[in-house]
């Protein structure tokens, strides 16, 4: 399950709450009780560490299937600049 901050802006008020997916969102403050609780935006609670496909992986360009589209999109048309390309049976 995960924790969510949520801050009161009148009183401000603040706290994590341990809540589930499907839980509706909290709008009532525990401490002064108005309709302005509200969910903060916050960063994501793991690092990826290590040497790992993350730390390895497309470290030095663009992932394999990008770059090889990348290359079809830069190559020199067939038959001599007409764009009909007999390798490709068209």
């Amino acid at each position: 399950m995960p924790i969510y901050a949520y801050r009161c802006d009148p009183c401000g008020f603040q706290k994590d709450h341990l809540q589930k997916l499907s839980d509706p969102v909290l709008s009532t403050c525990p401490e002064c009780g108005e309709e302005t609780y509200a969910k903060q935006v916050t960063s994501a609670g793991f690092q990826l560490k290590g040497n790992g496909w993350y730390a390895t992986d497309f470290k030095g360009g663009p992932p394999p299937a990008a770059a090889k589209a990348q290359a079809k999109e830069s190559a020199p048309p067939c038959a001599g600049g007409t764009g009909a390309c007999p390798c490709a049976g068209s």
